[in-house]
């Protein structure tokens, strides 16, 4: 990328992690009152409450992470997690926020072992669901773990952890659509299969990977939807 496709992508994208966690937040907030849409259903008021405590605890998870790891390193942008200094990435507190903004990424793009919130949600409005949580709120996680992995790819404590709970979460989802037999918890099961795939995809080591995730994204966002 040259300098002006850099300046037009940070136009877009959060590139302070304060702002990125309030619009973070955001989508949690307005999932919740989006599958509570139906007040008068106690299962639309149910699964609204399960999709919040899911991601607004790891909502938390990730602002502890956050944190740690400005004290480690003040004033750090996510453009920079290319370029970090090796000293940084062994800093304890670096390490261990890196860890709870990984689990708090988890949770939003429901990964094991925070993978059933996503099929409840389907209670909310179908356009909601498609919205929402088959193709736009549930790629925040794995986006921020993409961009982690420009930093913590080489750490192969990290890099395995991600691996194994993308694996773990593909086959859970792709077993959990073939017990299904409603046709939005399908879809909402096949968007938890995808998401452990991209998951998977993150922590491979090798360039192709990383071409394949921006692939699967890409598709994911053009045929889930509709």
């Amino acid at each position: 990328l040259d300098a002006r496709d850099l300046a037009r992508a940070r136009a877009v994208l959060a590139d302070d992690f304060i702002t990125f966690f309030l619009f973070w937040e955001a989508t949690s907030i307005l999932s919740y009152l989006l599958v509570g849409f139906d007040q008068g259903k106690k299962n639309s008021r149910d699964s609204a409450l399960h999709a919040l405590l899911i991601t607004g605890g790891g909502g938390l998870l990730l602002l502890a992470g956050i944190v740690l790891i400005l004290q480690a390193a003040p004033g750090l942008r996510i453009s920079q997690f290319a370029t970090l200094d090796p000293a940084l990435l062994a800093d304890p507190r670096f390490q261990i926020g890196a860890s709870l903004a990984t689990a708090g990424a988890m949770t939003k793009s429901a990964q094991f072992p925070f993978h059933f919130w996503l099929p409840d949600a389907m209670a909310a409005p179908t356009p909601v669901s498609a919205y929402l949580h088959s193709a736009t709120m549930v790629n925040l996680g794995v986006y921020l773990l993409a961009r982690f992995d420009e930093a913590l790819g080489g750490v192969a404590w990290w890099a395995n952890a991600v691996m194994a709970i993308g694996t773990t979460t593909a086959l859970w989802g792709a077993v959990q659509c073939l017990r299904e037999r409603d046709m939005k918890r399908i879809l909402a099961w096949s968007t938890v299969s995808a998401l452990g795939t991209l998951t998977l995809l993150v922590g491979l080591p090798n360039e192709m990977a990383a071409l394949a995730f921006v692939a699967f994204v890409f598709a994911h966002a053009l045929y889930k939807a509709p």
